[in-house]
């Protein structure tokens, strides 16, 4: 069985202080609250470890929002996966949309980290997703299709299944805009097929595919209603407790 999760990504946001009273403020209200999915917050690499220390990491998963190809070396600035796993962090968000734009992170790159990051026995968190031009022109899925065999179809059917993957309509993130229910579930439903397509109906089905396009409380119940949308990758609404833990009650 695919596992429910929302995720929280605080890209370039919070200093640590503001960062660790977040993270104890949301580890406070998921001691009373029932829930039904995995909660997971992605800090920058800076509060990781002091995260880590201060929240229940059997209610709140900690990872990072991305990581090096590079095991070590002369690499200024970066940071190695063996350097996210000494922190305490047990996931890693690699390709995500910014890193894409921004840093030109390719889908080779995506491929390496991805195998770095498994072997270390942490989770990647792999952001697939089409922009406003590519939406536009009706070839979404011919890009996310590439994406995912780029990134991820080397993989034997044992390690695919520890990858999440979350589903960005990058013209939907930041920008006010949201896909519909509808759109979000066509496309989850293709790339379902598509693993199904090279790993089999059963690994295709325990995989968890999250929404990552500007969900919030207002439209987090419609959204995960959808049959293959099995939570969010959430940017803005996760950095107040009360707005994320609105998303996650929304299971």
């Amino acid at each position: 069985m695919r596992k429910n999760i929302v995720a929280g990504n605080w890209k370039m946001n919070m200093t640590l202080p503001e960062g660790v009273a977040l993270a104890k403020e949301l580890n406070e209200k998921l001691k009373s609250a029932e829930t039904n999915c995995d909660v997971i917050i992605a800090p920058p690499f800076t509060h990781l470890a002091s995260i880590v220390a201060v929240v229940d990491t059997n209610r709140i998963k900690v990872a990072a929002q991305t990581c090096s190809n590079k095991v070590s070396g002369a690499f200024t600035g970066e940071v190695s996966p063996d350097m996210v796993k000494s922190t305490g962090a047990t996931a890693v968000i690699l390709g995500h949309s910014e890193r894409r734009q921004f840093f030109g992170v390719t889908d080779e790159q995506v491929k390496e980290k991805v195998d770095l990051v498994i072997e270390r026995g942490m989770t990647p968190i792999v952001c697939i997703g089409e922009n406003l031009e590519q939406r536009e022109k009706g070839i979404y899925f011919d890009v996310i299709g590439t994406q995912v065999k780029k990134a991820l179809f080397h993989l034997n059917p044992d390690d695919f299944r520890k990858v999440i993957l979350a589903y960005e309509p990058v013209w939907a993130i930041g920008t006010g805009k949201t896909a519909t229910a509808e759109q979000a579930e066509e496309v989850h439903s293709f790339v379902r097929k598509l693993i199904a397509s090279q790993y089999g109906t059963q690994v295709a089905d325990d995989t968890t595919i999250l929404y990552g396009g500007s969900c919030k409380p207002s439209n987090a119940r419609e959204l995960f209603s959808q049959p293959d949308v099995d939570g969010g990758l959430i940017g803005g609404a996760s950095l107040k407790a009360d707005d994320f833990m609105g998303i996650i009650t929304a299971f």
